[in-house]
This record gives structure tokens, C-alpha cells and sequence, in this order.
């Protein structure tokens, strides 16, 4: 594998590193491109549009300071690993501002409980963070080699920086802060793994020795710095494995619910529109004509079927939500899906 050269480098040092100043070319190049794809991620979330989603994910110019920040750890440039921290930092928390500013004007009343573009992005799982790792390599690597640059925007789609944070914003201001919290560690996790293998491509490629040849600043790299980057991956992918974890579990939950919850429903013609579970919390939607099916017949035959230990929540058509806690023969009625 042949080394970058200087001019190489004094490429990506352009490319990533944004001047300093709010007026500079580079600055209101990333915000304008930043609150715009902010705009377009939580317009296409509310929308439940996967096309509009992933225009936003083209238009996000977040990838510059999440790799400049991996170059800037390999030359060991102190001042711009701190510039590339924080422009990523205030990027992310513009776009959570945007997603809950749309929020306030466009939450549905189900509060996004229906919606496939929320549901796809608050159950990160390891599966998640060994697709950012490889798609940060190729990220890097497109950087490094001009001749596969055209694979950029491909990669900009497979990482998803800014849906995750307008979904992070969109939950917010419907109370859901525990998947708001969730969606936020998808972001994380891609973040931690563009950084963690550019370091890797950039250093297996040489770029220091080129920054120096292109009189570029190189400070000392330490072993610690590079123990620092891996330790964050080791330390995101915890949650991630709880997560895998749970994902399981709420599959079989689910499997487990169907045909209870459509024997129950045959009972009066009714329909089972969706099964799922959601941290152990079997929901369950239904179709039909009056007069209901009781709510606690169903909880009762979950309790006989060994899902004593899950709640229900119960949606049925008109906009009414049952909720059936667990060891317990009642059911309260509320007006949307708790979160």
C-alpha cells in the first residue's frame, strides 16, 4: 500500500480542517449546508419519507469535522483536534434545535409511535457499530485515494449522522426521552467509529511522514491518544450490546404476543393491525367495528401465555390507548401511546 505525498495531505488538511471565523467560506459552507440538511432530516422524519431522509444524509457536511478530527489526532495538532470537536459538538446540538423546533410545530398526536423513520433509529445495536466501522474505513479511505472519491456520497448514506439527531429533537418534545437518548447514542456510535477508523487509515497510509514533508506541524503522537480513541469504542459498544440484547428479547416477546392477541381479537371480528414490543412493553394495534373486545381478556391471556412480567399497551382504532401494566387484571384508558 504506496504512502500519500505532500500534496496529498495539504488536500485533506484543506478539505477537513474549516477556517476559523464565522464569515469564512468554509464556516457558512458547513453551517448553511448544516441547517438545511437539518431542516430536510426533520421535515422527511416528521413526514415518515425515507427519499427526503436520505437527501438530508448527502446534504450534511457533519462527516468534515468528525474526519478532520481523526487527522488532526494523527498529527497531533492539539488546536484543531479542539476546533474539530467542537464545530461537531455545536453541529449536533443545531441539528437536535432544528429537529425539536419541527417537533413543537409537527408532532403527530401518536407521538411518532407509528412512525418507521423514528422506530429504525432508537434500538442501536452492535450490528450498527460494525457497519459505521466500515463505513468510516471507506470514508477514510475515499479521502485518501482521489480515485475512489465518487464513493463519498454513498458513504455520507450508510453512515446517517443527522437523522439520528433529528430524531433525537423530534423525541424530545414529545416526552420520549428515553429513545430520544437512544437515537443520540446511534449518532455516537457513528461518530466514534469514523474517528477510530480514520486513525487507523490515516496512519496505516503515512500521513504523518507526508505532513511533515509538507511542512506541516506534527506533534509527538502517544500510545495513550490512539488507547484513548479505542477505549470510546469499547465504552459505546456496552449499550450497544444491551441493546442487541434487548432487540432479541422483544422479538421473541412479540412472537410470543401474535397469536394470543389474535385469538382474542377473532373473539369480535376484529383485526390485528401490528404486534411489536419495546423494552418489554408488548404494543399491539387493532381494527374493527364496535363493540370492543375487553382489554383485560387479553391481559389476562398474556398472563396465562408467560408474559405475566410485560406490560400492554393497547391502541385501537379511533385513537384510544389502553394501557394494561403488568401483574395487574385492570386496563387504564389514555388519549395517546405512552413513551
Amino acid at each position: 500500500m504506496a504512502a500519500v505525498d505532500a500534496a496529498a495531505v495539504q488536500r485533506m488538511t484543506e478539505a477537513l480542517f474549516i477556517e476559523r471565523g464565522l464569515r469564512s467560506t468554509g464556516s457558512t459552507r458547513f453551517w448553511g449546508l448544516l441547517v438545511l440538511a437539518s431542516v430536510i432530516a426533520s421535515a422527511g422524519v416528521v413526514a415518515d419519507s425515507t427519499a427526503t431522509v436520505i437527501g438530508a444524509m448527502i446534504v450534511a457536511p457533519l462527516m468534515t469535522p468528525i474526519l478532520g478530527s481523526a487527522l488532526a489526532l494523527v498529527l497531533a495538532e492539539r488546536s484543531q483536534v479542539m476546533r474539530c470537536a467542537l464545530l461537531v459538538v455545536g453541529g449536533a446540538l443545531a441539528v437536535v434545535a432544528v429537529g425539536m423546533l419541527l417537533g413543537w410545530i409537527a408532532a403527530p398526536p401518536d407521538e411518532f409511535a407509528s412512525n418507521s423513520q423514528v422506530s429504525s433509529r432508537i434500538s442501536p445495536r452492535l450490528i450498527d457499530l460494525l457497519a459505521a466501522l466500515a463505513t468510516g474505513t471507506v470514508g477514510a479511505f475515499a479521502l485518501v485515494r482521489t480515485d475512489i472519491s465518487d464513493t463519498l456520497p454513498g458513504v455520507a448514506i450508510a453512515i446517517s449522522l443527522v437523522p439520528p439527531l433529528a430524531v433525537t429533537g423530534l423525541l424530545v418534545t414529545v416526552g420520549r426521552f428515553h429513545d430520544a437518548g437512544e437515537s443520540a447514542l446511534l449518532f455516537a456510535t457513528n461518530v466514534a467509529a469514523i474517528v477510530a477508523t480514520g486513525t487507523v487509515v490515516f496512519l496505516v497510509y503515512g500521513i504523518r511522514g507526508a505532513a511533515q514533508d509538507a511542512g506541516l506541524s506534527v506533534g509527538r503522537l502517544r500510545g495513550r491518544t490512539l488507547a484513548a480513541v479505542a477505549a470510546v469504542v469499547l465504552l459505546i459498544a456496552v449499550p450497544l450490546t444491551t441493546g442487541t440484547v434487548t432487540v432479541a428479547r422483544d422479538r421473541a416477546l412479540a412472537a410470543d404476543a401474535r397469536p394470543v392477541a389474535e385469538r382474542w381479537a377473532a373473539t369480535g371480528k376484529w383485526q390485528i393491525a401490528s404486534v411489536e414490543a419495546r423494552n418489554g412493553i408488548v404494543v399491539i394495534g387493532v381494527l374493527g367495528l364496535p363493540p370492543q373486545p375487553a382489554p383485560t381478556v387479553l391481559r389476562a391471556a398474556l398472563d396465562r401465555n408467560g408474559m405475566r412480567d410485560a406490560d400492554l399497551e393497547l391502541h385501537l382504532v379511533g385513537g384510544r390507548t389502553h394501557w394494561c401494566p403488568s401483574d395487574t387484571d385492570t386496563c387504564t384508558v389514555e388519549q395517546s401511546a405512552r413513551s
